[in-house]
């Protein structure tokens, strides 16, 4: 660290977390509830309860931090919600349907769906313009641009209000003057709009995803414009001497123009941190093999890393609509604090994905919300404090919680109230364990191999539940849990992806020197770049992708390989790591056959200092920090037994307890089930483990079920 403070903020869909570190090594965490309607206030929020709390005005913090980085879930929920900006696609005539045709099927999951809904257009037909062009796949030209054309799309966007414009023309990769002469025909005459060019945004062979890819941003762009110029000018008010970083969804920061440009990269950056930060709070430990599980109010979110690598989505179906960019893999469901349960048409009991948010709220914020939410399930049986969340500030109401449950749930099954609680609480958690499954046990990986990591407010009163579950005999949850997100920020570099499309059979001196040249030609704008950031060479790194295919397959597959030089030589290694990836990904390879590269990648990262790791001192003995008792249920039966509840603040490093037992942090509550152990280690890590005997029954019911 350069200053002397450190600040990142996570800005989810109920809470915006702000997590502020120190030279010294402290670090402390802030929640102040999100602002949807009105995201920077939020901030202002966070940064006056900082003040309120440490004394330290916001001036002081953000014109001494080296580092102020905001992730956003400002584009996520314009997609989701469809309140983009007006948007217009300029494509190659008799290609603008392209997105609606979609390759000819449906997503994953309902390709044979007959009565699956077609997904809402972000463009409107009438707002799909194609132009006489054509550019074939040796890259020459067939068809001349109309320019005329581009000018009268042109005057019907601006009859029709657009604020964003997206160019994406057939094999413009390999012939981008056409794009880019439309491009300047459309700045001519709609000076005021965003424009995304598609062979710039997204240089990768596959039209319609670069086609999708490029509408998504131009969608996006105005909104994450004019978020970027609200943050950036409010941090420069507060004397900022540095610029705002933002936090991608390739899990690397990067500036707001940069932001602002390539939208598309901010969709879903604030869950993308986690792998980073879960690496770190196990570092101590080894472990490599982490599972991140992040409920908030609103959704949960899955990562999981793999011998300390998270697992990254190219081409991919997101909400919809194909992306083609590398984003962290992010598994999210419906499945937050604020997640309402319901009766369906069989009578039967459901939760989410329907969601109270921070606007009204769980029944028991006592903001107007009248339905039953997973917190009002988790109050009623015991396992929060109703002396309020987040140290007190969010008062819980008890009593409106259980009339919430009895209305809507418990008098209509005809069952208790703390029953029906139980039954939100099993079935929100097989949900979550459902969405588990699909990072792990749906791509091959066993859960019992890895570490379950805690992060998000809601998580801890879960985790022992889920991981019972799923057979994981070891969690971890840091004291900075409820702000892993914006604590993986803070520790996360500057990365940038730079693509090229690359169609070479993988043979021979000329397609070694030509995968050369496009390697060093696209990171050599990689290293200017992080210079013109203030990087230094000693500073950055450089991993290198590959989207390989044998010749006749219809689909590629990624490579990571080193930054090596491409000589014919070293094109057998290249080989031999595709054979070997093909082979884990499909059970196969086939090494007589010939490969060929379709597209290449270079992730160029510019490394920045990290803050020190927390430290706390030595522990007086569990039984100093427990404050008392409260009757929890832990059953289906619905009987609440006395538990002790802890006070985290008082537990120091070595304090060891056993459950059931609660632990109260302030912006987190860990419930921990009958069966486990905790352990708070030096670094401010619970280490929470299932006893021999239940981890050998979960095992023993894993199996009969298997």
């Amino acid at each position: 660290m350069r200053s002397q403070y450190r600040l990142g903020i996570d800005a989810g869909g109920t809470f915006t977390d702000f997590i502020l570190a120190d030279k010294t090594g402290g670090t402390q965490i802030f929640k102040v509830l999100s602002t949807p309607t009105e995201p920077t206030k939020a901030i202002r929020n966070g940064l006056a309860l900082i003040a309120e709390e440490t004394g330290l005005s916001a001036e002081d913090i953000v014109s001494n931090s080296d580092l102020c980085i905001n992730g956003t879930t400002v584009g996520l929920n314009a997609l989701i919600t469809h309140t983009g900006a007006k948007t217009a696609l300029i494509a190659t005539k008799g290609h603008q349907d392209s997105i609606e045709i979609r390759l000819g099927h449906k997503e994953d999951g309902y390709r044979y769906d007959p009565d699956y809904p077609p997904a809402t257009m972000l463009v409107p037909r009438h707002l799909r313009r194609g132009v006489s062009e054509r550019v074939i796949s040796d890259g020459s030209v067939k068809t001349p641009l109309n320019e005329e054309e581009v000018r009268d799309a042109c005057r019907y966007f601006l009859s029709e209000g657009v604020e964003s414009v997206a160019i994406s023309f057939v094999w413009s990769v390999l012939h981008p003057e056409h794009e880019n002469r439309a491009a300047e025909i459309v700045r001519e005459m709609m000076p005021d709009v965003r424009l995304t060019i598609g062979s710039q945004l997204y240089p990768q062979v596959r039209e319609y995803t670069r086609t999708s890819t490029s509408i998504v941003n131009a969608y996006l762009a105005p909104i994450l414009q004019r978020y970027v110029e609200a943050i950036d000018a409010y941090f420069r008010e507060l004397g900022s001497k540095h610029p705002v970083r933002y936090f991608q969804s390739n899990g690397g920061l990067a500036l707001g123009k940069v932001v602002s440009d390539q939208s598309v990269y901010a969709i879903n950056s604030g869950p993308a941190s986690a792998p980073q930060a879960a690496l770190e709070v196990a570092k101590p430990w080894g472990d490599k093999n982490i599972i991140t599980c992040d409920m908030g109010g609103t959704s949960f979110d899955i990562t999981l890393t793999k011998n300390g690598k998270a697992n990254v989505n190219k081409n991919i179906d997101f909400l919809r609509y194909r992306i083609g960019i590398p984003m962290i893999q992010v598994e999210t469901l419906g499945a937050g604090g604020g997640s309402i349960g319901w009766i369906d048409e069989m009578g039967l009991m459901q939760m989410g994905p329907q969601s109270a948010g921070s606007e009204p709220g769980p029944a028991c914020y006592g903001q107007g919300g009248e339905r039953p939410t997973t917190t009002d399930a988790n109050l009623v049986l015991g396992y929060l404090n109703a002396d309020g969340l987040v140290g007190g500030r969010l008062p819980l109401d008890v009593d409106k919680a259980r009339s919430a449950i009895r209305t809507h749930l418990a008098d209509p099954l005809g069952i208790s109230v703390e029953k029906a609680a139980y039954g939100m609480f099993t079935i929100v958690n097989n949900n979550m364990v459902n969405a588990i499954r699909r990072v792990s046990v749906e791509r091959g990986y066993d859960p019992r191999d890895f570490v379950l990591m805690g992060a998000g407010g809601a998580t801890g009163a879960h985790i022992t539940a889920l991981a019972r579950e799923m057979g994981i005999s070891k969690v971890l949850i840091n004291k900075l849990a409820s702000g892993l997100c914006a604590y993986g920020q803070i520790i996360s570099d500057v990365k940038y992806n730079y693509m090229a499309p690359a169609p070479i059979r993988l043979q021979g001196a000329e397609a070694a020197k030509t995968l050369d040249g496009l390697f060093n030609g696209l990171e050599g704008r990689g290293r200017s770049d992080l210079a013109g950031d203030g990087f230094g060479d000693d500073d950055i790194s450089i991993s290198r992708t590959l989207d390989m295919r044998y010749v006749g397959q219809v689909h590629e597959c990624t490579v990571e390989i080193g930054p090596f030089e491409v000589t014919e030589e070293t094109l057998g290694d290249i080989k031999a790591a595709f054979h070997a990836r093909h082979k884990e990904l499909y059970t196969y390879d086939e090494p007589h056959n010939s490969v060929e590269v379709v597209n290449v990648e270079s992730a160029i990262t510019g490394h920045v200092a990290k803050p020190d790791r927390m430290h706390i001192a030595a522990g007086n003995g569990a039984e100093s920090a427990r404050k008392g008792h409260r009757d929890m249920v832990f059953n289906a039966d619905g009987v609440p037994q006395q538990t002790p509840v802890y006070d985290g603040s008082a537990l120091g490093a070595g304090d060891t307890l056993q459950g059931p037992a609660v632990i109260e942090e302030v912006t987190t509550t860990i419930v921990v089930e009958p069966g486990w152990t905790v352990n708070l280690h030096e670094t401010g890590t619970y280490v929470l483990t299932a006893d021999a005997k239940a981890s050998e029954s979960v095992a023993a019911k894993k199996l009969v079920e298997a």
